[in-house]
């Protein structure tokens, strides 16, 4: 006779985020809105997708796939489940749903956005592409559907030089991200048409702070994401995207770390990395923070936000996405 699954107990489901908030707090504040999230997924058959950013509440505690921008799109090409739970923001929640038409991919608040997504329209694309003639569009998957249906090829942070650098040409167009662009141009010698939109967060570090930092905290690894400017990458020891700093630490171990991102990035991996001592100058993602546990549980319950795409943008968007994918 085949067993009877059982839920996880409460100090099991407690046990990743123990060094993080104190027992009584977690149960009061997440306990009953985690265990009916875990039994709402039993029953729609449902998965969580959580970005690096998400709280530790829902990055350890309910997600079920976790990581960057590039590493959810590549494990949404490969879903079985029939309902897809987006923790994170819409530009996200609208790929996994180009990747998966069929399927229902719900957001837990259609308001978090993206100052990226945000500072770029198609009509902007169509305009570049005039200025331009010829000359290839890489777009940053922090883009709507409707600016992806006009790119030939997407990109991410931690794959945006390979993108770029397939295309064997002297000069590309990217955007949205100027910073983006112009460390990329930096690193390879290709000439970037750029848009000036930026990351309401990364925009805000500045050369001087880390420098202040360095000064404050002694010997310390700085690791910095590629929507800084490139006077703060410049500072960094080594700048990558979200998934390239989990694996900079996981190889280098180093005593005592500041990670120019997000600031739920550090809390995240120092679960993962108790014995490194993470500084965290805190900037938060507003637009993140806005998916809560609440929130997941009441998209699980009441079946919504759904993610949407309009038909004629379907299939131009999926393409310029895939193309990345394809990209070794």
């Amino acid at each position: 006779m085949q067993g009877i699954a059982t839920s996880p107990s409460r100090a099991a489901l407690y046990s990743p985020v123990a060094s993080l908030m104190a027992r009584q707090d977690w149960e009061r504040l997440f306990a009953d809105d985690i265990e009916a999230i875990l039994e709402l997924k039993r029953k729609h058959n449902a998965v969580i997708l959580a970005h690096n950013y998400q709280t530790p509440e829902i990055f350890h505690c309910v997600s079920d796939i976790r990581g960057d921008s590039l590493a959810l799109a590549r494990e949404a090409q490969n879903l079985e489940q029939d309902v897809i739970i987006m923790a994170g923001v819409h530009f996200m929640a609208e790929t996994v749903k180009l990747l998966n038409p069929t399927k229902t991919v719900l957001i837990p608040d259609a308001l978090a956005g993206c100052s990226l997504a945000e500072g770029i329209t198609a009509e902007n694309v169509r305009t570049l592409r005039e200025r331009h003639p010829g000359v290839p569009v890489v777009t940053y998957v922090n883009s709507s559907a409707a600016v992806k249906a006009e790119t030939d090829v997407c990109c991410t942070s931690g794959n945006a030089r390979r993108v770029v650098e397939s295309l064997g040409v002297p000069e590309v167009i990217m955007i949205p991200d100027e910073f983006l662009a112009r460390n990329i141009e930096r690193e390879t010698g290709i000439k970037m048409h750029t848009w000036s939109a930026r990351c309401e967060v990364h925009e805000r570090f500045t050369p001087q702070e880390i420098r202040q930092y360095r000064r404050m905290h002694g010997p310390l690894h700085i690791i910095a994401h590629p929507e800084c400017s490139p006077d703060v990458v410049a500072e960094a020891d080594h700048a990558g995207s979200t998934a390239s700093m989990m694996d900079y630490i996981a190889e280098h171990k180093p005593e005592k770390v500041m990670l120019i991102t997000e600031c739920s990035m550090s809390d995240n991996l120092a679960v993962m990395h108790p014995k490194v001592d993470f500084i965290r100058p805190c900037n938060l993602c507003p637009h993140m923070k806005r998916i809560t546990l609440k929130n997941i549980r009441q998209a699980l319950e009441t079946m919504s936000t759904e993610v949407t795409i309009p038909a004629e943008l379907q299939e131009p968007a999926r393409r310029s996405v895939e193309r990345m994918l394809a990209i070794k």
